[in-house]
């Protein structure tokens, strides 16, 4: 089954949730080992080691190293909504057999380990691996929108036409450092601004008039929760309480002989009998 890379980094939607984090894709026209399953979420060192295991086959000929700053994954997601068109439309085609992408890189990534490593791994094969290194122009922030999609569409002609000039197999890496979006801050609804407003012009207008003071205290300094009466009432009833305690004592302790309550053991019943 034959899965675009950039459907994968649809994980990264367009709104910034990692700040310091940036996409790592590769691509080949030969088939490649890539992992079954693998997060969408990883740091720059687990990338460069799935990387390593990748390219350790020396899989092409040919092989271009790309350095996009300040890329993000929505740049390249698939479909309309794709900013590189050329290299959406290369990684869609029928000529690239293999594919592994990871949306959100946590850290920095290196193009000379990875140059370097290719190098060692095609030459551990007997092969001579051709490197070409491309280095686009920095990505403007979100905040020059128009700026950075002339720059962006700019980047990806550049990079369109140097793959055109590929002959045979080629295998294609391309990193970015981490971008520089701002987290992401929500807007509060305009009748929270008036309220916070209006506190905040009541509490500077009694400031100016020197009405507004700030008790400071703990709670059990500041209130009385324990009066003169409250102790006077808790001490009149644990001595009521004594005293009924008391009582009822002595009244459980009183023995009556069942005989007592007989007519014929009692009082009037002796005077009869003598």
């Amino acid at each position: 089954m034959q899965l675009s890379i950039v459907t994968t980094l649809l994980a990264s939607t367009a709104v910034h949730a990692f700040s310091d984090s940036s996409p790592f894709v590769l691509f080949s026209t030969s088939k490649l080992n890539t992992p079954e399953r693998y997060d969408q979420l990883q740091t720059s060192n687990q990338v460069i080691a799935s990387a390593k295991e990748i390219l350790s086959s020396c899989p092409t000929k040919d092989y271009v190293i790309v350095s996009q700053p300040n890329v993000h994954a929505a740049d390249i997601r698939d479909g309309s909504h794709c900013k590189m068109r050329s290299l959406c439309d290369t990684i869609a085609s029928k000529e690239i057999k293999g594919r592994f992408s990871v949306a959100e890189v946590v850290g920095d990534l290196s193009t000379h380990s990875l140059e370097d490593y290719v190098k060692e791994a095609c030459a551990a094969k007997g092969k001579v691996a051709g490197i070409v290194k491309v280095d686009l122009t920095h990505l403007p922030s979100l905040e020059h929108k128009d700026e950075r999609a002339q720059i962006l569409a700019s980047n990806d002609d550049q990079l369109g036409l140097m793959l055109d000039t590929l002959e045979g197999d080629y295998t294609l890496v391309m990193v970015s450092d981490p971008n520089e979006f701002k987290a992401y801050q929500p807007d509060f609804i305009e009748p929270v601004h008036m309220d916070l407003k209006r506190g905040q012009f009541s509490s500077q207008e009694g400031s100016d008039n020197g009405n507004t003071t700030y008790d400071n205290r703990p709670l059990f300094v500041k209130y009385q929760f324990f009066t003169p009466g409250i102790f006077v009432a808790l001490l009149a009833l644990i001595v009521m309480l004594s005293i009924l305690g008391v009582g009822l004592k002595a009244l459980g302790s009183l023995e009556v002989s069942y005989g007592a309550f007989d007519k014929e053991m009692g009082p009037t019943a002796q005077k009869k009998q003598q």
